[in-house]
C-alpha cells in the first residue's frame, strides 16, 4: 500500500464552497489546448468534458491511482462485504478491518466522490438542463449512480445543497436523498425514452464520450437507470415497503424493461488500465480472497471460483483465504494465500451485473411484487446469468444441487483464526422453506455472482444480514461496533469537520446516533426482513 496523503483535489480545500471560487472554476474550465468556449460548445464538447472523470472516479480508474482506489473501498467495503481480506498488519493492526475506524483513510470516499463525480454532475446540468436534456439526464443517471454509494456509506450527506456556495452546506438526510434520486431517475427515464421514440438512439452524438459499453445507446442507459431503481427500492423496502413496491414495478413494467440480457450489464470500460484490485493483490500483495468466500464457494464446488481467485502460492492447487479481523504477525504469515484472479485483470469494470437485476427481481416476487415471473425461476435465471458472463458451465447441475453447504475455515498455519461455517443453505430452491431462507439463498447467490464489487455487497448484507459472515476476531472499536453485526457506516469526514462544520452538524442532527461505525443508516433497519 502507498499510504502517501491522495492529492486533494483543487476545488478550494472545501470542495463544497468550491463551487464559489471563482479562480478554481476559471482552472476547472479552460482547456488545455488553447480551444475558446465557442469552439469548446461545437458538437456539445463543452457538456460532454465532464463525463470522463466521472466515468473514471465512480471507482477510481487509471495507472498510479490503485493508491486511491484502496482507499475508496478496498479497505472498506470490499473487506467488509466478505469478498476480501488483507494479509498486511496496516498501523499495528489498528485499521478498519479490525473496526479501528481509520479517518486518514475514510476521506478519501467523500474527497474523491465530490470533487469528480458530484460537481461534473452539476457542472453538466448547469450547461445542459432545458437545452439538451439528453445530457442533462445522463448526468442525473450518473450521480445517482455514483453518490448513492457515497449516502450508503455515511447516510446523511451534501445532495441538494450542493452548488449553493453557502459558507455552511447543508446535508439531507439519507430519506430526502433517496427520494430525490428516484426523482432524478423518473426525470432521466422519461426524456431518455421519450428520444429514443423519436428515433434518436444516442450513438451519434454521445457514443464517442461514453466510457461504459453501452457506446452512447440510450435504451440501453435506460434499461440501466431503471435497474438502478429496482436497487433502490429493495434497499428502502424495510422502512417504506409501499414505496419500494411502486418503484420495483415501475421499473420492471417500463416498455424498455430492466437489465435481462449479460450484454446490459453496467460496466466502465477503461482505456488506461485494468482495475486497480489486481495491481493491489498481484503487485502489492495488500489483499486475497477471504475466509467467507474460501468456505462458500469451495462448499458448493462453485466453477466461478477459478476465475475470482489464483491458487495459493504457498498451498500449491488449493484456494486459500483469509480471515478478517485477526492478529496479523507479520504479512508474510498470509501473502502467499490466494489472490484475486482474472476476473480483475480486465480494463471492463463492472459495476451492476444482470444476475443483480434477477436476484432483485426474485427477491421482489418473494415479497409478491409484479416481478415478471415467479421467485424460483427469477432467483434460477440469476445464477444462469452469472455463470454465462464469467463462461463459466454446469449452471444447471449447480441450481440442483439440494446437498452442498459451505464448509469450516481451517488456516493451515494459525488455527485460532479457524471457524466453523456461518452460512449454511444449500443452493437448489426450496418451495417448502421460510421466506427467510429463501431469501437468504437469494442474497447468497447475488453476493456471489457481485464479485469483485463489494460496495453492494456491503450494503446487501447490512440491509439482510446475508450472507452470514464470519465475525472478527479482533475488534478495535472500543464498544462502538458490534463484533456480531459489524460496521454499518463511516464515520463523517475530517476535511468537512474542518471546511464545513456547520454543515457536518446539520448531518449529525439527521443521522439518528453518534458518528460512529456501530450507528445504522435509515435504510439499515433491525428485526426480521418481512
Amino acid at each position: 500500500m502507498k499510504l502517501n496523503n491522495i492529492k486533494r483535489t483543487a476545488i478550494c480545500m472545501s470542495f463544497l464552497v468550491a463551487v464559489s471560487c471563482t479562480d478554481n472554476f476559471q482552472e476547472i474550465n479552460t482547456n488545455p489546448n488553447g480551444f475558446t468556449p465557442k469552439e469548446l460548445e461545437q458538437d456539445f464538447n463543452h457538456i460532454k468534458g465532464g463525463f470522463a472523470p466521472i466515468f473514471n472516479n465512480i471507482q477510481v480508474l487509471g495507472s498510479q491511482r490503485e493508491d486511491q482506489y484502496q482507499l475508496q473501498q478496498n479497505l472498506n467495503s470490499d473487506i467488509w462485504s466478505g469478498y476480501m481480506a488483507t494479509p498486511t498488519g496496516f498501523r499495528g493492526g489498528l485499521n478498519n478491518t479490525t473496526y479501528d475506524l481509520t479517518d486518514g483513510w475514510n476521506v478519501a470516499i467523500w474527497d474523491i466522490a465530490y470533487p469528480n463525480v458530484m460537481f461534473n454532475c452539476w457542472d453538466i446540468a448547469n450547461k445542459s438542463k432545458g437545452k439538451y436534456d439528453q445530457f442533462y439526464a445522463l448526468s442525473l443517471i450518473l450521480k445517482v449512480e455514483g453518490m448513492h454509494r457515497l449516502t450508503d456509506t455515511f447516510g446523511p450527506i451534501i445532495y441538494s445543497q450542493f452548488g449553493t456556495g453557502s459558507s455552511t452546506i447543508a446535508y439531507d438526510s439519507q430519506e430526502e436523498v433517496y427520494d430525490q434520486m428516484l426523482k432524478e431517475l423518473d426525470f432521466a427515464v422519461t426524456e431518455l425514452t421519450k428520444r429514443v421514440d423519436a428515433g434518436d438512439d444516442g450513438k451519434s452524438s454521445f457514443g464517442a464520450t461514453d466510457l461504459t459499453g453501452y457506446k452512447g445507446d440510450f435504451k440501453a442507459w435506460v434499461k440501466f437507470a431503471n435497474t438502478l431503481r429496482l436497487r433502490l427500492a429493495m434497499r428502502i423496502v424495510k422502512v417504506k415497503p409501499a414505496l419500494a413496491k411502486i418503484e420495483a414495478e415501475k421499473a420492471v413494467a417500463h416498455k424498455f424493461g430492466v437489465m435481462t440480457e449479460n450484454s446490459d450489464l453496467f460496466q466502465i470500460v477503461s482505456p488506461v488500465s485494468t482495475n486497480s484490485i489486481a495491481t493491489i493483490s498481484d503487485g502489492w500483495l495488500d489483499i486475497r480472497m477471504s475466509a467467507d468466500m474460501e468456505s462458500i464457494l469451495k462448499g458448493y464446488n462453485d466453477p466461478r471460483i477459478a476465475t475470482y481467485f489464483d491458487k495459493s502460492v504457498q498451498f500449491p492447487g488449493q484456494y486459500k483465504g483469509v480471515r478478517t479481523g485477526i492478529n496479523i504477525g507479520g504479512k508474510g504469515d498470509h501473502q502467499d494465500f490466494s489472490g484475486i484472479g482474472a476476473v480483475v485483470r480486465s480494463k471492463n469494470i463492472v459495476l451492476m451485473t444482470t444476475a443483480e437485476a434477477y436476484f432483485l427481481r426474485a427477491e421482489g416476487a418473494l415479497r409478491g411484487w409484479n416481478m415478471g415471473g415467479d421467485a424460483k425461476s427469477l432467483y434460477e435465471q440469476g445464477i444462469q446469468s452469472s455463470f454465462d458472463q464469467r463462461g463459466t458451465s454446469g449452471a444447471a447441475a449447480y441450481i440442483a444441487d439440494n446437498v452442498k453447504l459451505p464448509i469450516a475455515y481451517v488456516d493451515p498455519s494459525f488455527p485460532e483464526n479457524n471457524g466453523a461455517p456461518v452460512n449454511n443453505v444449500t443452493i437448489a430452491w426450496d418451495a417448502a422453506a421460510t421466506n427467510e431462507i429463501k431469501l437468504q439463498k437469494i442474497i447468497t447467490q447475488k453476493w456471489i455472482s457481485g464479485f469483485p464489487e463489494g460496495q453492494e455487497a456491503w450494503s446487501d448484507y447490512r440491509r439482510t444480514g446475508y450472507p452470514k459472515l464470519l465475525p472478527v476476531l479482533v475488534n478495535n472499536s472500543g464498544g462502538k461496533i458490534s463484533t456480531e453485526l459489524g460496521v454499518r457506516r463511516i464515520n463523517f469526514v475530517q476535511s468537512e469537520r474542518t471546511n464545513n462544520k456547520g454543515g457536518v452538524d446539520t448531518g449529525l442532527a439527521k443521522l439518528g446516533g453518534p458518528d460512529n461505525g456501530g450507528t445504522r443508516l435509515w435504510w439499515d433497519t433491525t428485526g426480521s426482513n418481512f
